[in-house]
């Protein structure tokens, strides 16, 4: 199994999400995982199991603050992506559109 250590903003849709269903009234004392990194830094962080992944995100106050959020962040986002318009055909328009095209084929020449 592969740990990773990782930035909750570097998180992807399918993983914030998995983070949310993990901790979604927040993490407590018992949550937090607490170690040094290679540098000698202090690092703080929550597990995120996967099927092939153990991920460590990092705590931050901004964490706490994203899965509280999480949500209204995602409602925002989806709203600025502007959405296909879908536009209701007949079939029988279809048809005839195919008609036309075939009607004005014209028979290949095999001279």
């Amino acid at each position: 199994m592969i740990r990773r250590l990782v930035d909750y903003k570097k998180l992807d849709h399918q993983l914030a999400a998995l983070l949310i269903e993990t901790y979604p009234h927040g993490y407590g004392d018992d949550d937090i995982i607490a170690f040094r990194n290679s540098n000698g830094e202090h690092i703080q962080a929550v597990e995120l199991r996967t099927q092939d992944s153990v991920y460590l995100v990092k705590i931050s106050k901004s964490l706490a603050n994203f899965i509280s959020n999480f949500e209204d962040i995602i409602e925002k986002e989806l709203e600025s992506k502007p959405q296909p318009i879908l536009e209701e055909v007949d079939a029988s328009d279809i048809e005839m559109e195919v008609r036309k095209e075939v009607e004005n084929e014209e028979e290949p020449d095999f001279d």
